[in-house]
Formats: C-alpha cells, sequence, structure tokens
C-alpha cells in the first residue's frame, strides 16, 4: 500500500476506521491519519465519495474521528472520512514544542517558507496534494467527489484549500473557522514565523483575502458560528469572510450563527449532521 503502515483498524457503523502512518516526502517525517471506510467501499461495490475533515490548534488525527459523531452519518451516506495530523511531530525543529500556538499542532495548513519551519512544515502541499494521492491510490474513493471541512484553525485550512483550488472540491464547510489570519491573534504570529513579512505570501493562506479575489466556479459554504465563542472577536472574525465573501457571485455562503453555542467539540457534535448531509448534497449531485 504505497509505504502505508496499518497501525489499527476497528469496526464501526458497518465500516472500518483505520489509522496509518507513512514517511511523508512533504514533511520529512512520519505522519499519521485516520480514514473511514463505509461499508460498500470495504466490499469494493463502488468508489464512495470522500470528506477531508481538518482540525484545529493542539489537535491530532484522532480528535474528530473520535469526539464529532460523524461516523453514523457518514456510514448513512456512504461517504468516506480522512482525518489527517495538524503538524509534523518530533521532528528536532528548534521552538516546536515551546509554544501551543506554534509548531507542534499549530501547522496551520501552510507551506512555511521560513527557516526554520520550512525543512518540514509543508501542510498545504500535504493535505491538498500528498496524502489526497495516497488516499485514491490504496483505497475505493472517488477523487472526482472530494469535499473538505474543519474547525477553528482546520476551517481555516479547509476554506484556503477550497479557495485556491477553484473546481476541485465539491463544497467546503467550517465549524467556528479562523477567518482573517492576517489580522488575527491567531495567525499574525504564526504567518510571521512561517511565512516572514511579505504580506502577498500571507494573502495566500487567508480565506478573507482569497474570498475577496475568488472568480472560479459556484462554490458552496456551509459556515457554523457559536456566539458564545470565547474566541469570536479576536481570533475568529467570520464578519470579515462574510464580508468578502458578498463581493463574489461564486461563492455560495450560508453563514449560521448558533445562539449560546462556544468553541468546543460539544457544538461540533451539535450541527455535525448537518454539515455530512450538506456536503452529500453536493458530493451526490
Amino acid at each position: 500500500m504505497d509505504g502505508l503502515e496499518l497501525v489499527s483498524t476497528n469496526r464501526c457503523f458497518g465500516g472500518e476506521v483505520r489509522k496509518y502512518r507513512h514517511f511523508s516526502t512533504s514533511t520529512q517525517c512520519t505522519m499519521a491519519f485516520n480514514i473511514f471506510l463505509p461499508a460498500a467501499a470495504l466490499a469494493n461495490e463502488e468508489k464512495v465519495p470522500v470528506l477531508f475533515y481538518l482540525s484545529g490548534l493542539t489537535c491530532n488525527e484522532d480528535n474528530m474521528i473520535t469526539k464529532a459523531g460523524a461516523l453514523p452519518h457518514l456510514a448513512q451516506e456512504r461517504i468516506a472520512l480522512v482525518t489527517p495530523d495538524t503538524s509534523p511531530r518530533a521532528t528536532g525543529t528548534d521552538g516546536e514544542d515551546g509554544d501551543w500556538e506554534l509548531g507542534t499542532g499549530a501547522g496551520f495548513y501552510v507551506d512555511a517558507t521560513q527557516a526554520p519551519w520550512n525543512a518540514h512544515y509543508q501542510m498545504y502541499s500535504y493535505t491538498q496534494r500528498e496524502l489526497q494521492q495516497l488516499v485514491f491510490a490504496n483505497f475505493a474513493v472517488d477523487s472526482a467527489r472530494v469535499s473538505v471541512f474543519g474547525h477553528s484553525m482546520g476551517g481555516h485550512g479547509a476554506l484556503v484549500l477550497a479557495l485556491r483550488n477553484p473546481g476541485y472540491y465539491k463544497s467546503v464547510s467550517a465549524f467556528a473557522p479562523i477567518c482573517h489570519p492576517s489580522t488575527s491573534d491567531w495567525g499574525q504570529k504564526q504567518f510571521t514565523a512561517y511565512l516572514g513579512s511579505n504580506l502577498d505570501e500571507w494573502a495566500a493562506y487567508d480565506a478573507t483575502e482569497l474570498a475577496k479575489v475568488y472568480d472560479g466556479p459556484a462554490l458552496p459554504i456551509l459556515l457554523d458560528q457559536g456566539d458564545s465563542d470565547q474566541f469570536l472577536s479576536k481570533q475568529l472574525q467570520p464578519s470579515h469572510f462574510v464580508i468578502a465573501a458578498s463581493s463574489s457571485s461564486s461563492i455560495q455562503l450560508n453563514d449560521r450563527v448558533q445562539p449560546g453555542y462556544d468553541h468546543s467539540y460539544w457544538f461540533i457534535q451539535t450541527f455535525i449532521r448537518d454539515h455530512i448531509m450538506f456536503h452529500a448534497k453536493h458530493l451526490r449531485a
């Protein structure tokens, strides 16, 4: 299986959850990911659509697949799920474990250009290209029916992947995404470290800046944000993205504010079915 090492497999909702490790040519280290294969994919009855989920700060490949409650809905809709890690790990990069907002668990889904991060922190290339090619080559999933979603830092990553690759993803959704990292407390520090001081390079990984200039095919987006999220104003800034998206006739944004909800996985559990059904509609259109 193209250098994939099977770490574990567990039966779940008629399908299987598998964890794999592999050496990444993008990050030059060992990376891990989980994949949920519904029954139809296990039996090779069909190539099923696939959803990639990008997790947030401090998370790894396990958080969403074990905590979000997505699997029964994915099994019902016959959709595969892939959950990668959020960064390289144990690379020996100076400073990677000294700050929870930078380095380990905080790859921000960018390709770092600045030393010492550029040797390993190539998470855009890993999630957009290398990981997906591995999945398409080794599992019964349909490379023409792909969508992406994520939470917080991962919501930022999902929006960036979709906006930078017009027509590639059938849909994108996000829970409480970091919407404007160039002006955010979660973004300025990381972009400076990973990308340097060139603001044009920042804009290439900023969903709000990308939305301002998006002119690709129609892109359906579902965005859920809790109004009791402690990170709402300084870190997430969803209003910036909503305004930017309104300038593009190609962005089909459903922006929902959920009263009383915070930034946690309790919030995600509550609305995960909505997101799965949103993607199922577009993946099977």
